[in-house]
């Protein structure tokens, strides 16, 4: 009976514990990272990309639920392979990049699909103006390297750029220069973080 007591004790000591378990922190590896987008110009699609961002993903494989993510990109990194765009792209007629230096998003809520796909609803701060936006987020993955663990996501969405307050069109008798909607693409591997004990 004295051995069934003390059994019952440790695991209702033991279970708040894991019931509390951290999701394991990932900070993104921008070297192997990418943001990139897509609007569409006249007939055809202009593509581009960021060059500079950072981001921390708290994933909890064992409740997806308990998952996070923040990520930060600096508007003046934008990179169109076009010197005079990426310079019109900076300016108060787009970005404002001197008024407004970051894009950011922190998710509010993590709901998984199924066994490989997270719906991730948080607000997107852009120009200035913050939405709630949702979208689809891929698990590519974890693999263990020398350098320790490293997780994979990835996803697909389209905002509008008016909703955000970025305006500027030029219209033409054949019609509007550039589109409403901008695909956005961000692929992230990410490295786990070392887990540091605390010192007594």
């Amino acid at each position: 009976m004295k051995g069934t007591v003390l059994q019952t004790l440790a695991l209702a000591l033991l279970l708040p514990a894991v019931a509390t378990a951290e999701p394991a922190i990932y900070k993104v590896d921008a070297d192997h990272s990418g943001v990139s987008f897509s609007i569409r110009h006249f007939v055809s699609n202009v593509s581009g990309r960021f060059r500079d961002f950072d981001g921390v993903i708290k994933y909890d494989k064992a409740n997806p639920a308990a998952s996070s993510v923040e990520f930060t990109v600096r508007a003046s990194s934008i990179d169109t392979t076009n010197n005079d765009r990426d310079e019109h792209l900076r300016s108060k007629d787009f970005f404002d990049v001197q008024k407004f230096p970051t894009l950011t998003f922190t998710s509010t809520s993590v709901l998984p699909k199924d066994a490989t796909t997270l719906d991730v609803t948080g607000n997107l701060t852009l120009h200035g103006v913050t939405k709630p936006v949702t979208f689809p987020v891929s698990l590519l993955g974890t693999v263990k390297t020398p350098r320790g663990e490293k997780a994979g996501f990835e996803t697909t969405f389209k905002i509008d750029r008016k909703e955000f307050g970025i305006l500027w069109n030029n219209v033409l008798d054949s019609g509007p220069v550039l589109g409403d909607d901008v695909k956005v693409t961000i692929e992230v591997e990410a490295d786990r973080q070392v887990d540091v004990p605390v010192k007594k």
